[in-house]
This record gives structure tokens, sequence and C-alpha cells, in this order.
């Protein structure tokens, strides 16, 4: 097996990182070789180590294959803004066939490579450019997160549309509760269930400190694999 998946987000903060998690340890139970690659990350804070965002440590420590900070994040901007702008404040420009690079390498020495995405699908690395064209040049199929809560329905239908008319395929997605109080969780679920057009592959309910729970009994791989 060797599988590469793409996880993007209805939204930034709708839990792209926790499903992201989900899934390396999802696969690393099933004792497939796995490795996290967050290509792009702004917002990160500077330590005695380097640059680091809190999201790429997070697959770095969830991947069953041991990498160097730069092998999971090798765009790591400092400024907490959108990445172009990140971009262009920090002088660091970001090298698609860097990025590519690095996915290539990680796709020889492992049996799945998660990517997780920045923000949402349409997210500019530079002022005329998308990370998601950079997706589409690599043709990885996309896993999609859901933040349930009020708005999303709209958000994932259109991303869903998005993502299929850049010509990719949504192979799955998985609905994160963000918000414990929404009162028709259940009734979202059943609707986008109908209307995304691809399996839905887990639900994860809120929790405190999820991000460092295994989640893997909450995804079923089964429909991806």
């Amino acid at each position: 097996m060797n599988k590469t998946i793409f996880v993007a987000g209805t939204d930034t903060d709708v839990g792209k990182t926790v499903v992201s998690r989900a899934l390396l340890q999802a696969f690393n139970a099933r004792g497939f070789s796995t490795v996290g690659y967050k290509p792009v990350a702004a917002g990160c804070e500077m330590t005695t180590d380097g640059a680091r965002n809190s999201d790429a440590l997070y697959l770095q420590a969830a991947a069953s294959i041991e990498l160097a900070y730069d092998e999971v994040n090798p765009a790591a901007l400092m400024t907490p803004a959108s990445p172009h702008i990140a971009s262009e404040i920090d002088d660091k420009p970001i090298d698609t066939v860097a990025l590519s690079e690095t996915l290539h390498l990680h796709q020889k020495n492992a049996d799945f490579v998660l990517v997780e995405g920045a923000g949402g699908w349409r997210v500019p690395i530079t002022g005329d450019r998308y990370l998601s064209e950079w997706v589409a040049d690599e043709k990885l199929p996309v896993i999609l997160v859901v933040g349930v809560k009020l708005g999303c329905l709209s958000h994932a239908i259109l991303t869903a549309e998005a993502i299929r008319n850049d010509g990719l395929d949504v192979v799955g997605w998985v609905a994160n509760r963000v918000n414990p109080c929404e009162e028709h969780y259940r009734d979202i679920i059943t609707f986008l269930e109908s209307q995304i057009g691809a399996p839905k592959i887990g639900e994860i309910p809120y929790m405190r400190g999820v991000k460092k729970k295994d989640l893997s009994n909450y995804i079923n791989l089964d429909s991806i694999i």
C-alpha cells in the first residue's frame, strides 16, 4: 500500500489537526507506516530549535516514522496570518517545487502520507496562487473536515463542490463537534450524509484535550484503504 491523502477543512479552526492525528493513529493501529506532512503553517513560535508550529508538532508526534521538523513543515511562517501575507511579511517565499520534492520523498518511505492543509480550501500562498492548486497538481484525494457548528452546511457543500471542480476526489469526510451546545447536531449530520456525496468516515465528539487523546476508534478506514 502507498497512499497519500490531503486533509482539507471547511474553514480555519474546524479541527483539521484533530482529524489528521486521528487518521494517523487509525493507520498506525492497522500496522501501516505513516508520515504526517504540514507543508505550510503560519503563526509559528520561535523556539531554541527554530520556528515551530503546534499543529505540525502534533503530526510529527503522531506519525510512526520519525522525521526532522523541517521535513514535516518545510514552510514554517512566523506571522499569524494567511500564508500569502505571512510569507511576504516574513520574507520567506513558499516554494511549491520544494513542497512537492519533500512530499515525493515521504511517498517513497511510508505506506500512508497524510498532508494537512492550512485554513480553508482556497487559502492563498502567493498573491496569485492557492494551496489548492498545488494539491490539484499533485492529484491528491481529499478528506474533508467539517467543524459542526452554525453555518457549516453551506461551507461544507461549497467546499466539496470546489474540490470536485478542481478535478479531485472527495474520498470521505469527518464530522468534528467543535460546538458542544449545537442543539441540531444530529440534523446537521443527517443532511451532510445525504448531500456531500462521499462516505462519512468518522465523527469526533467534543472533548477537552482532544489533541492529546487516542482517536483511532472514531475513524473507519474501510472505505479508503
